[in-house]
């Protein structure tokens, strides 16, 4: 099982952090008819509740916020996931389509707020450290191209970075094929809301997910 830990700088600059891993056998699927009817149905609530003014107010959000603030990066320019779904999402624009697994983990960043990172576990080549992006380190984000995450908080296997709150690395992305996740809940406003993060991700990873649903997610807390 993959293990994380956290640099020096990041608990030095969010004091309140605290993580959530998931481990866990999957069948991936291009689509789950199931998971978009529940994925609708969020949305209607979420847009009925909030406003685009209530999003950066979120403690979920504004912490994640407020750690890029600390490290010297500009939230505004380089939004946190879940801040950009939940603005997508009041904006009445269509979440992407990407394979279940993908969509299952944006359905719980627009509930929770939280931004949470995807992994192949499978194509991670060691335990991780939480660190700080590194002028001119090379990062491939998914669909964005290269991007500069000097000042973002970042995962990094033996090979390097491979996920920061706003964009995951193409290296160790989910796929169609993928037989393993690695699911990263990050909880820059700290523990109240997080196990409730968890079993609802574990509730979606077994209706939607697991190979075999007597299988239970591995899970660690830091």
């Amino acid at each position: 099982m993959i293990s994380v830990s956290i640099a020096d700088k990041i608990r030095q600059a969010c004091p309140e952090l605290r993580i959530a891993t998931l481990e866990c056998p999957v069948c991936n699927t291009l689509h789950s008819d199931e998971l978009w009817e529940e994925i609708a149905c969020v949305q209607k609530k979420f847009q009925e509740q909030y406003s685009i003014e209530d999003i950066n107010k979120r403690p979920e959000i504004a912490s994640t916020r407020e750690a890029y603030k600390k490290l010297g990066k500009d939230p505004n320019r380089y939004r946190p996931s879940a801040e950009a779904l939940c603005r997508r999402t009041l904006r009445e624009i269509p979440l992407y389509q990407i394979n279940t697994l993908v969509d299952l983990i944006n359905l719980v960043s627009i509930k929770t707020g939280y931004s949470i990172g995807g992994f192949d576990a499978n194509l991670i080549e060691s335990d991780l450290i939480l660190g700080v992006g590194e002028e001119n380190e090379t990062f491939e984000a998914i669909g964005r191209g290269i991007l500069n995450i000097h000042g973002l908080p970042i995962y990094r296997d033996s090979r390097g970075g491979i996920g920061t709150p706003t964009s995951d690395e193409e290296r160790t992305k989910i796929r169609p094929e993928t037989s393993r996740l690695l699911m990263i809940i990050n909880a820059y406003s700290g523990e109240q809301g997080l196990l409730e993060a968890v079993e609802y991700s574990k509730t979606l990873l077994h209706n939607y997910a697991l190979i075999d649903k007597g299988n239970d997610v591995f899970l660690k807390m830091y």
